[in-house]
């Protein structure tokens, strides 16, 4: 991406100064899941319309634990290009993977030694992991893992003096520890050395849905935690999608009603319903007044084939294209690269380190 371009992406067309956003995303599996998509990656292709968006995949964060490095490898090529068929577009935001840009890792370095241990032990993601499979069993890594993620952020701070000065964070509940931690490195950091990194916000995008998984609804649908039959992957085929909503749980009962607390497994399915159709829960639940959970699933069950089939295919048709993927990767890291190299320069500066030289 060229700079006239890059100036281009960080204003409408009015000429307004648009918010900056960053996210990232795992490269941990063979496919993202329903709850991915409508949880935050549909929100990363409607933000890319009003703001100057960053979107990562997080390739580093994916070794913190034990990991094959050609499925690495590979599962990152299919990460990207999901995300292209979903419609993230690299004309109108960044789109790149983590290790292409070696700032994230020397700004995790700087921000580590700003960081207490008890500051980073307290993470409650460091905490569950460690107390399942103890302190022997857990990396460094992903002891330092939420300051990763603060660099990550905090590498795409707008530039000083810059109108409109904002960089925000889409969090669910599971990440706002995090935020506040970086937000805690952020102004850390500026009372040191001076004003350098703007502390981020938390955004919550309209229309992001909660998603539980099929079999037990009231946990959070996650590769990590749900059985297979629990979660619903993008690149599924029809027909297993069709079986696992045909046989999601939901009670005794045979009344569509959203009711989080008495029809949990009834209530999620009106959610994905909702989210994917555009028909609201009240209308849904008028449409589907004493017909029973039957005909309801079999009509969700093609709303959610109908949504990710294009998507699937799409996604496949990128994959046979390697060169195309890797000029994408290619742009994506240079416009990324532009932006790290500049934080990083200032930093070095304030906290003390010696220049190259020209």
């Amino acid at each position: 991406m060229s700079e006239a371009s890059s100036a281009a992406a960080a204003s409408d067309q009015n000429g307004a100064v648009r918010p900056r956003v960053f996210s990232g995303i795992q490269p941990t599996a063979d496919s993202f899941h329903l709850g991915n998509y409508l949880g935050a990656l549909r929100q990363w292709v409607a933000m890319q319309d009003t703001h100057d968006a960053f979107y990562c995949v997080v390739d580093l964060h994916a070794i913190t634990i034990e990991h094959d490095p050609a499925v690495l490898r590979r599962r990152t090529k299919v990460a990207i290009a999901q995300l292209l068929a979903m419609g993230v577009d690299p004309d109108r935001a960044t789109l790149f993977v983590q290790s292409h840009v070696p700032e994230h890792a020397e700004l995790a370095w700087v921000l580590g030694c700003l960081t207490g241990f008890g500051e980073a032990g307290r993470m409650t993601q460091f905490k569950d992991k460690s107390s399942k499979q103890g302190t022997g069993g857990t990396s460094v890594g992903l002891f330092t893992y939420p300051i990763l993620q603060a660099a990550d952020i905090l590498l795409y701070t707008p530039d000083p003096g810059a109108e409109g000065r904002a960089i925000r964070v889409p969090v669910g509940e599971d990440q706002r520890q995090h935020l506040e931690l970086t937000r805690t490195l952020a102004q850390r950091f500026n009372h040191r050395f001076g004003e350098t990194f703007v502390p981020p916000e938390a955004h919550i995008p309209p229309g992001a849905a909660k998603i539980t998984d099929l079999q037990e609804p009231d946990a959070k649908m996650s590769k990590s935690a749900s059985s297979p039959q629990g979660i619903i992957d993008v690149l599924e085929e029809p027909g297993p999608m069709r079986k696992k909503i045909m046989r999601a749980v939901t009670d005794t009962g045979t009344e569509v009603v959203y009711d989080e607390e008495k029809k949990a497994g009834v209530t999620n399915l009106l959610r994905i319903f909702s989210a994917l159709d555009g028909t609201s829960v009240p209308d849904l639940e008028r449409r589907y007044e004493g017909s029973g959970y039957g005909q309801f699933k079999k009509d969700l069950a093609q709303v959610v084939v109908d949504t990710f089939t294009p998507i699937r295919e799409r996604t496949l048709k990128l994959l046979d294209d390697e060169e195309q993927l890797d000029r994408v990767l290619a742009q994506g890291a240079e416009r990324a690269s532009g932006v790290a190299a500049r934080t990083m320069e200032i930093v070095r500066e304030r906290v003390g380190f010696v220049g190259r030289g020209r």
